[in-house]
């Protein structure tokens, strides 16, 4: 897919052309920073059996989600056959493609990294999804590129963490979205007691994050048009991914450091271990945040 910079275009639901942005200064942050995402949409044999271990039933994944939680969300989405769902920060797809296959759902995917979109992409068209999956390139920091109304229901995984403009990206939702749709994001990072500095740089080190308290999330969405449904605490769930995730890749070690480089490595470990002590202490806790247009 081509870069989205000046006069690259793309389609989107209805087929009408719209034209991308360049990458904002941020998602060039981003992009530079990002080696554990990055990585993980290689198909790599011990990267995989690392996600078979951390999480049971391999979306794809590179979070903190799981099956089961996803199955939650589409239902708290109230996804039918026939919706048009949007997911901001889709990453390889995975997570997208599984709702698209058991919710029978038309989905477009946007995210930043490049690799992301090329795999996402790449695994519609091998599932037979092509016709009801898209996926783009796209700066979520920016204007989104879609008209009014154009989704039924709007999803994001752990990626609002990574938006400093929160509210304007919350706007965008409520601008794409018609009328009584659903959204919904979740956020881990959420200071819910003392942090220190050398933990937030572990907590970090892979990328651009911002960190906020509970009820910042809550007032942004007031503020830009929606109403709150329901707010849920998935904190646990966090802290045991975390430390499934590190063991299981200090058992693939020797294959990680031949692929990612000792440095990377050993950097992703201690990110992950810093996840799950804050996680585990209730320090820095996720959440999930349900709203109505």
């Amino acid at each position: 897919m081509a870069e989205p910079s000046r006069r690259s275009t793309g389609r989107h639901k209805g087929g009408a052309r719209v034209h991308f942005r360049a990458p904002s200064q941020y998602a060039r942050g981003v992009t530079e920073h990002v080696g554990l995402y990055t990585s993980a949409y290689a198909g790599f044999d011990a990267r995989e059996q690392v996600r078979r271990r951390t999480y049971g039933d391999d979306l794809g994944q590179s979070g903190w989600l799981t099956s089961d939680e996803l199955a939650r969300f589409a239902d708290w989405l109230d996804l039918h056959p026939g919706s048009h769902l949007l997911d901001i920060g889709c990453g390889a797809g995975g997570p997208t493609l599984r709702l698209a296959e058991a919710r029978s759902v038309s989905v477009v995917g946007i995210d930043i990294l490049a690799e992301g979109i090329a795999t996402a992409t790449e695994l519609a068209q091998e599932r037979g999804l092509g016709e009801r999956a898209t996926f783009l390139r796209v700066d979520a920091a920016g204007q989104l590129p879609f008209e009014e109304g154009s989704f039924d229901a709007a999803l994001s995984v752990d990626a609002m963490c990574h938006l400093p403009d929160r509210l304007h990206i919350l706007r965008e939702l409520h601008r794409v979205t018609s009328a009584g749709a659903r959204i919904l994001f979740t956020d881990p990072t959420i200071v819910t007691g003392l942090v220190t500095s050398s933990e937030i740089a572990a907590r970090s080190s892979i990328g651009v994050y911002v960190y906020s308290d509970r009820s910042t999330n809550e007032q942004l969405l007031a503020e830009a048009g929606f109403e709150l449904l329901r707010c849920e605490d998935l904190t646990e769930s966090t802290s045991v991914i975390a430390a499934r995730w590190h063991d299981a890749r200090e058992d693939f070690r020797d294959a990680l450091v031949r692929d990612e480089g000792e440095s990377t490595f050993e950097g992703v470990q201690r990110f992950l271990s810093a996840c799950h002590l804050l996680a585990h202490e209730r320090r820095l806790s996720r959440y999930a945040y349900l709203a109505v247009r």
